[in-house]
């Protein structure tokens, strides 16, 4: 949450280093709020779908009966809670986005032109980088000024817009980054101007801005229309990527969600197991919360681009100094060995669930003999 909103802290030109400013700021950030509750009750679906479906298993395998059903009854219950959950702290997230990373919003929703309030909701569509059109579009009127600013006469800025107001906070940061070169000038010369100081805490915010530049220019403040165009272009990240994540993540929510209330209401009326169906939808849907919870990391962090500390840092100028070789070698090890930490539970997974509760060893389930 910090690296995508970094409050409580605050730039120090004397260490050249951000510093920790509130730290009641960074626990209170709204985006680390949100995003904290969203992935933990995104998790409490995962566990819950995963349950359901091999609840699901059993019965359509007329095994363990009477486990299956009240284990498929409480993943019923609490996975309907917990989606319900994910879909309003999603709902949540997205007024944060219009507050704190409006880029990020706009890229999502293919947001190309700043339109009249209320803005409409991109249901599905065809974005085009090159041409900033999103081509076959449907769209819902009104619902993405509803969600995304909960007003009905405040704009969802459009990339264009956002654009120029990057150009703008891009030759910002060049002031920005000759007046810090000014500062230390000052200060190795035994003294600081408070005319100097008081320049550079202007326009101080729009720094990492102008640091874009380095990715084409060395010297940040001589930076030309060219340099500074390419800077304003790489401000915005692809959009299609994160059009499409974002409406696969909400897509699969809202199939999860299909399927907890079916389950919920089999449960209910003690019917569970006697429509095929939805034992059937209920085990295809376990991979269903991975591919969501991966879909909204892609949200989360590729939409933070080009920057990884937002606003502060760029992407580019984050690498560390280590040499090839140790990147490989630790990238290498890393890799090794979540391979095998994969393929090992993927093993006793899969072993357990075949077994099911005749694991535990009571004498009272299938592989234990006795007559369900």
């Amino acid at each position: 949450g910090w690296m995508q909103n970094p409050v409580g802290a605050e730039f120090n030109y004397e260490t050249m280093r951000m510093e920790l400013t509130s730290l009641g700021a960074v626990f209170f950030n709204p985006v680390a709020q949100v995003k904290f509750v969203h992935t933990v009750a995104s998790g409490y679906v995962t566990g819950a779908m995963f349950v359901l479906g091999i609840s699901s298993w059993y019965l359509l395998k007329g095994r363990d009966i009477p486990f299956a059903r009240r284990s498929f009854a409480i993943a019923a219950s609490f996975g309907t809670a917990s989606i319900l959950s994910v879909i309003v702290l999603g709902d949540e997230s997205g007024y944060e986005l219009g507050d704190v990373q409006q880029v990020k919003l706009a890229a999502i929703e293919a947001e190309w032109k700043t339109h009249e309030p209320p803005a409409a909701f991109t249901l599905i569509g065809w974005p085009d980088d090159e041409a900033q059109y999103t081509h076959y579009a449907v769209r819902i009127p009104y619902a993405l000024g509803l969600v995304a600013t909960r007003s009905v006469d405040k704009p969802v800025l459009g990339i264009d817009d956002l654009k120029a107001r990057n150009e703008q906070r891009i030759r910002n940061g060049m002031v920005a980054y000759g007046l810090l070169q000014e500062l230390r000038a000052e200060r190795e010369a035994g003294g600081v101007s408070d005319a100097t100081r008081s320049a550079f805490e202007a326009v101080k915010a729009d720094l990492g801005y102008g640091l874009l530049l380095k990715q084409d220019v060395p010297d940040v403040v001589s930076a030309d229309a060219a340099a500074i165009q390419a800077a304003v272009d790489r401000s915005i990240p692809k959009v299609w990527p994160l059009f499409f994540g974002f409406r696969i993540m909400v897509a699969a929510g809202f199939f999860m969600l299909v399927v907890f209330l079916l389950a919920f209401y089999e449960s209910t009326r003690h019917h569970i197991g006697e429509k095929k169906w939805v034992l059937r939808m209920a085990f295809y849907s376990i991979p269903l919360p991975w591919i969501a919870a991966e879909c909204g990391w892609i949200v989360a962090e590729y939409g933070r681009q080009p920057w990884s500390i937002g606003e502060i840092l760029p992407t580019h100028l984050s690498a560390s100094n280590l040499a090839a070789a140790d990147v490989w070698s630790s990238l290498i090890a890393i890799v090794v060995f979540y391979i095998g930490l994969f393929i090992v539970e993927m093993f006793l997974m899969l072993h357990f669930v075949r077994k099911g509760p005749s694991s535990l060893g009571t004498g009272r389930y299938h592989f234990e003999g006795e007559a369900q």
